[in-house]
Order: C-alpha cells, then sequence, then structure tokens
C-alpha cells in the first residue's frame, strides 16, 4: 500500500513538513528508517535517529522541535504513539477481505445461524444452535461448540477451540491455539490419596473489544460463568482459571496465571509472568510488576505492586536496598 504524506496528513488530522507527495510504502522502526519506509518519533531517547533516519516520511508530534537538519519529511500529529496506532489499524482493515465465502470443506448445521458477510474457512467446525454475528471472521482449522453465542466483527484465527455454550461479544480478536471453555482444574480427594475429578458445568462469558493471545487459556466455570469484562487484553501464553472475574479494561503480560475464583477489578495492569492465588479480590487500577506473586487481597486501588508475596513498591526498593547491602558486606 502507497501512503503519501498529504493523505497521511488528511488521515490523522496532522500536518505535512516537506513533500507533501512522499511515498512510503512500508513501515520500519526509527533507527532502521530506509527510501520508501514510513517511521514514528515519540519517544525522546530515540531523538538522535531522527536526525539518521533515512525513511521517507516521519511522524512525529507537533510540538517537536528538531534541533538538527531532518531528511524524511514529517507529518505532525497531536500524538505520535496515537496516530500510528490508528494507522496500523487502517492499514489491517485494509489488508482484509471483504470475506462472504462460507468453505465447502468446513461443517454446520441448519441450526445453525450466520449473520451476514460471516466467513468460515475451510476445516472449521460450527456447531448446532450456535449463532455468529455480522462480518465475523473464522479463519481454518476453528472449532465452535454447540449453544455458542458469537457476536458481530471478531476475528477467530486458525486453532481457536471454542467448546459447547460460550458467550462471546462484539469485536472479539481470539488469536492462534485460544481454547475457551476447558474443564477448570477441580478434583478432590480420595481417601486413599487419589484424585476425583470435579465436573464443570458453567461457561465462559466474553465482553466486547477483547483481544486474548496466542496459546491462551479461559477455562469454564465449575457453576455460573468465568467472566471477562469488556476491553480486556490478555497476552500470548496466559491462564484463567475457572470462576474467575476480569474486570473491563484490565490488561496482562504474556504468561501470567490467576487461579480459581479470583476477582480482578477494572483497569488493573499485570507484568508478565503475574502468579495470582485463588479465591481473593483485587482492587481497580492496581498495577502488579513481573513476576509479582499475589497471595491476599489488594484492597487499596491504584497500588503498584513488586515481589513475591507482592508488597508496595517503594517500600520493596526500600527493602531490596537493605539486603542487597548485607549481601555485599558478606
Amino acid at each position: 500500500m502507497e501512503l503519501t504524506a498529504k493523505f497521511l496528513a488528511q488521515l490523522l488530522k496532522g500536518s505535512v513538513e516537506g513533500d507533501e507527495n512522499a511515498v512510503a510504502t512500508k513501515f520500519a522502526k526509527i533507527e532502521h528508517g530506509k527510501p520508501g519506509t514510513l517511521s514514528f518519533y515519540a519517544n525522546p531517547k530515540y531523538e538522535p535517529f531522527v536526525y539518521t533516519s533515512q525513511a521517507s516520511i516521519l511522524i512525529v508530534g507537533k510540538d517537536f522541535q528538531p534541533k538538527e537538519a531532518v531528511k524524511p519529511t514529517m507529518v505532525r500529529v497531536e500524538n505520535a504513539y496515537s496516530a500510528i496506532a490508528d494507522l496500523l489499524k487502517y492499514v489491517a482493515d485494509k489488508k482484509k477481505k471483504a470475506r462472504r465465502h462460507r468453505s465447502l470443506r468446513a461443517r454446520w448445521f441448519l441450526s445453525t445461524k450466520f449473520g451476514k458477510k460471516v466467513y468460515v474457512g475451510a476445516f472449521s467446525f460450527v456447531g448446532h444452535h450456535t449463532t455468529v454475528g455480522d462480518n465475523t471472521i473464522i479463519y481454518e482449522h476453528v472449532y465452535i461448540g454447540d449453544d455458542c453465542k458469537i457476536g458481530r466483527n471478531c476475528i477467530f484465527c486458525p486453532g481457536v477451540r471454542i467448546y459447547p455454550g460460550m458467550v462471546i461479544g462484539d469485536n472479539v480478536i481470539l488469536h492462534s491455539g485460544v481454547t475457551i471453555g476447558a474443564d477448570g482444574f477441580g478434583n478432590a480427594p480420595r481417601p486413599d490419596g487419589s484424585w476425583e475429578k470435579i465436573e464443570h458445568l458453567g461457561n465462559v462469558v466474553i465482553g466486547n473489544d477483547v483481544e486474548i493471545g496466542a496459546n491462551s487459556t479461559v477455562d469454564r466455570a465449575q457453576m455460573e460463568s468465568t467472566i471477562i469484562g469488556n476491553g480486556v487484553r490478555i497476552d500470548n501464553l496466559c491462564m484463567i482459571a475457572h470462576n474467575v472475574i476480569i474486570g473491563d479494561h484490565t490488561a496482562m503480560a504474556a504468561q501470567t496465571g490467576i487461579a480459581g475464583s479470583t476477582v480482578v477489578g477494572k483497569y488493573c495492569i499485570f507484568g508478565g509472568q503475574v502468579g495470582i492465588a485463588g479465591h481473593v479480590k483485587i482492587a481497580d487500577h492496581t498495577t502488579i510488576c513481573a513476576q509479582g506473586g499475589v497471595i491476599g487481597n489488594i484492597r487499596k486501588e491504584g497500588e503498584v505492586l513488586v515481589g513475591s508475596p507482592v508488597m508496595d513498591a517503594k517500600k520493596y526498593m526500600k527493602a531490596y536496598a537493605l539486603f542487597k547491602r548485607a549481601a555485599d558486606e558478606n
């Protein structure tokens, strides 16, 4: 796709500084900018690359004042991060083909109900009494069980598995290998030390505008529902156990694991490899840094927590300084 500086300024509501006919056909990080590429500058630590970049077009904030000559044509926008996000979405949407096709090598039933312009790829399966909303894309080798409710404008990448009875909202993206609705890890000990499986008869309810990364899993509830709120972002290789509730707009990085029946508030942020014990409650706007371990309730909103078990970040750094000094002295 060819993008001119003039078009970008119109699309992103910015202004051109340089050649408005400059053309870019690819994206590149600012440090790798070459002729024919488009880059952006938003983080001050990358400013030296602004003056060495060979990119054809550079998106910058309207307040940026260069200290040296800048070779690329600059498109000035209100916020460079937001602008590049909007542009990437625009390009991705353009690349999506208008899909109306349902492959003859896929399988569905008379009781399956499809909305308008639904795409179903080869070797995918959509079960009895399942409904799929308008403009949803079901790529190849996807399994969707019976009695599911799937919203509009969803994208299910190859290899997604959705068990029967799941409910998924609008604008949901599930990446390859995601499994929604497997049984939770529920086992009762027998007198002889062996384990008896506890059946899980609930489901998973996923809100609108949710994205779940590759090979992540969300288990069905033992009873009632495991709930993923609106706007939630879940990275690759995350584990959400049975009966967990994730509040709206919470985000978690890769390898986060949340044990059963935990309630996570809204607008929380979890770094990579965060582990959360079962049956705890986490307040809204909580930030847990990478490899943080949560073993009890977090009641105060807006805390930034570090360590395992987690504690206030400032207290943790003071404690870290003390035990590091003790180790150095020995």
